[in-house]
C-alpha cells in the first residue's frame, strides 16, 4: 500500500503545522506521510514541542521549511492550518486536495508559564482531534 503525502502549511512552521505533522506521522504513518511548511521561515516553537511531548509525539527534531521546498512535489492532501497560508494555496497546484482547518495561532498566547502551555494543549487538542476525525477513518 502506498502512503498518502499530507502537506500541512502554516504562516511561519513554527507550531501548528509541526503539530499536524508529528501527530499524523506518529499516529497513522501506517498509511500518511506528513510533511510541514510555512510561507515565512522561522524556528520551531519550544512549547510546540513540550506539548507533542506530553502526548508522546517527539518533534524536537523538526525544521521550520519553506512552502519553496515542496514546489513542484506531488502531495494527495494538502491541510492549511491558518487563514494567512489558506490564501498562499493557489500557489500550490500539485495538491490533489486541498482542505482549510483553521487554528488559533498558539504562539500569541500571552501570560505565565503554565497559561501559555494551556493555550498550546488547547490548540494541540483541536489539531489532533481533527487529525483523528479527518485520516483515522479512512
Amino acid at each position: 500500500m502506498t502512503k498518502k503525502k499530507v502537506l500541512f502549511i502554516c504562516t511561519h512552521n513554527s507550531a501548528r503545522s509541526q503539530m499536524g505533522e508529528g501527530y499524523l506521522n506518529a499516529r497513522y504513518g501506517d498509511k500518511y506521510e506528513a510533511f510541514s511548511a510555512g510561507t515565512e521561515v522561522t524556528s520551531v516553537n519550544p512549547y510546540a514541542i513540550k506539548v507533542m511531548g506530553e502526548i508522546g509525539v517527539d518533534i524536537s527534531g523538526h525544521r521550520s521549511k519553506k512552502i519553496d521546498e515542496f514546489f513542484g512535489v506531488e502531495m494527495d492532501i494538502l491541510v492549511t492550518v491558518c487563514d494567512s497560508a489558506k490564501g498562499a494555496c493557489p500557489m500550490f497546484p500539485w495538491a490533489k486536495e486541498k482542505i482549510h482547518a483553521g487554528f488559533i495561532d498558539p504562539s500569541s498566547a500571552k501570560g505565565s508559564e503554565e497559561e501559555i502551555l494551556s493555550f498550546f494543549r488547547n490548540i494541540r487538542d483541536e489539531i489532533t482531534e481533527f487529525i483523528d476525525v479527518k485520516f483515522g477513518r479512512e
